[in-house]
């Protein structure tokens, strides 16, 4: 992103809008629930590929394998996101009762934390009582916790991010190995992945404002190595089992 000057201002965060926070929590959860269902159903597929060259029974894997990952993620973010969101509710009914029994102790911790922030005293207390004066639950929200009370983490934005997101990623293993030749299938599913995690690593990294080429080396990597292992083990129940 670019950044301007004092002649030219131009911030980087002006392209990331409003409620930065929020969007970056689905966005988050979209890339991950879409890396995951690359990686864990081309390793079922893989896997079962390595045991057996029935494709029906390769593909039955991949769509037990799509409908679980993504109905799991979909609970997993759920929950994980609610709980959060209940702490965060619970965190600023705590501060409001404490706004209401000890205001004036409030205000003065209020401006305590400016001063630690590098405020004058004098400066502190006066943008402590401004503070205070217009909204003091969301100026100690802010600054104790991080919390925006209007702009609280949404369980249902994660979820169907991530569960959407795991449907897509796994449809490309899935799709492979359902119409590609049995000769081609595992070279094919292979290349196919790794550009998939290719492109995933560069969309999480672009999202992060964070170098690209680490990060899609990392998903790469793993996903790759997840594949192999799992087509090693199935070759091996494959010929034990």
């Amino acid at each position: 992103m670019e950044i301007g000057t004092d002649e030219e201002p131009q911030h980087f965060h002006d392209e990331l809008g409003d409620h930065v926070g929020t969007r970056l929590n689905w966005l988050r959860a979209a890339v991950l629930g879409a890396n995951d269902g690359i990686v864990s159903t081309a390793g079922v597929v893989m896997g079962v590929a390595g045991a057996t060259d029935d494709g029906g029974t390769i593909v039955l894997a991949g769509i037990a394998a799509l409908t679980a990952g993504a109905l799991s993620m979909g609970a997993g973010e759920y929950v994980s996101v609610s709980t959060q969101r209940d702490s965060e509710k619970s965190i600023l009914h705590l501060e409001a009762t404490e706004l209401r029994q000890m205001p004036q102790t409030e205000e003065r911790e209020l401006a305590e934390m400016y001063v630690q922030k590098g405020l004058s005293r004098e400066t502190a207390e006066q943008v402590a009582r401004e503070l205070t004066e217009h909204d003091a639950l969301r100026a100690h929200a802010d600054i104790e916790f991080g919390i925006d009370p209007d702009n609280l983490t949404n369980p249902w934005h994660a979820a169907w991010a991530s569960m959407l997101a795991f449907t897509v990623g796994a449809l490309l293993p899935l799709l492979v190995v359902a119409f590609v030749p049995d000769g081609l299938r595992v070279l094919v599913t292979v290349l196919s992945v790794v550009l998939a995690l290719a492109l995933t690593g560069f969309v999480s990294a672009r999202i992060g404002l964070s170098p690209r080429l680490p990060a899609v080396l990392r998903n790469v990597g793993g996903g790759v190595l997840a594949m192999g292992v799992t087509y090693l083990i199935g070759m091996y129940a494959g010929v034990h089992l």
